[in-house]
């Protein structure tokens, strides 16, 4: 009930308007959202942690907002050091207009990124964008093979997707939209999420573990020993400011460790969705406003 409510007023103009303008409220997304992204940058990189950096912003209406999109991820590429990754949500850059348009517009991108030793993974969204998300994906790799593409295990044909993925970089997390029949219920979509993990690990792409739960977090490193992964054939991701300790813990044990960091003034679904997510993130958020644990 708590997620369904949590999303509903992600969608909520009116609820934007009151949390966005509330001075706590801009204090905490300072926490989770970068103000100047390119510090954020540097200072996650002295300290040992990857980065894979979003400009938030979706569902352009039209062609010179999907422009202006791709722009802002080219000036971002020039702050990003080698080895970073760019996460890129293809509604931004016009899939709802045209999947040819969102195609070409994410190839600029890799092109530049490339360049910049910098890779890119693709975002999941909606469940009715994510046809086009994997069509667009599986164009890409033919020119580009190490663009990635989010899974979401609260959908039932993310292990099938798993499957098919065999060989790509490929981000598994729980999900933070909702679908006609997708798993609704917390240990529901954890078992999915294992079963996409398992796959993952014993195939030969690289799996990209994005979840803040301890208890996936170890499975996800019982299951690279078991698949005789190290430590650079798999990584953990987690968001900007949510459990900050435990990601400098897995770094300083040696394991790739990625921070997910959004930055720019459309914060306010993205915050939304992460909360609903799995309302159990709204533990890790309201208990930041008293430490960075």
């Amino acid at each position: 009930m708590l997620r369904q409510v949590l999303l509903a007023v992600s969608k909520s103009e009116r609820a934007e308007r009151v949390i966005s303008t509330s001075p706590l409220t801009r204090d905490v997304v300072k926490r989770y959202v970068a103000d100047d992204v390119g510090d954020v940058i540097d200072e996650l990189t002295r300290r040992g942690l990857l980065v894979t950096v979003d400009h938030l912003g979706e569902e352009v209406t039209d062609p010179a907002q999907a422009a202006s999109a791709v722009g802002e991820y080219l000036s971002l590429l020039d702050l990003m050091p080698a080895g970073a990754d760019v996460s890129v949500k293809l509604t931004a850059l016009g899939l709802r207009l045209s999947e040819q348009l969102a195609l070409d517009h994410a190839a600029t991108i890799c092109r530049a990124a490339a360049s910049r030793n910098v890779t890119v993974t693709l975002d999941a969204e909606e469940h009715d964008t994510i046809p086009g998300l994997h069509s667009v994906h599986a164009a890409l790799r033919r020119e580009h093979p190490d663009v990635g593409v989010v899974v979401q295990a609260y959908l039932p044909e993310a292990l099938e997707r798993c499957e098919k993925l065999e060989g790509a970089r490929v981000r598994l997390c729980k999900g933070a939209y909702t679908a006609p029949g997708a798993y609704t219920r917390p240990a529901d979509i954890d078992r999915s999420f294992v079963r996409c993990l398992k796959i993952l690990m014993a195939g030969t792409g690289y799996p990209m573990v994005a979840t803040h739960d301890p208890r996936l977090v170890r499975i996800a490193s019982t299951l690279a020993v078991l698949s005789g992964r190290d430590v650079t054939g798999f990584e953990y991701q987690m968001l900007y400011g949510v459990r900050p300790d435990e990601q400098t813990r897995l770094a300083s044990l040696g394991a790739q460790m990625r921070v997910y960091v959004p930055y720019g003034s459309d914060w306010y679904a993205y915050l939304m969705r992460r909360l609903a997510e799995r309302p159990r993130n709204l533990t890790f958020f309201l208990r930041s406003l008293m430490s960075r644990r």
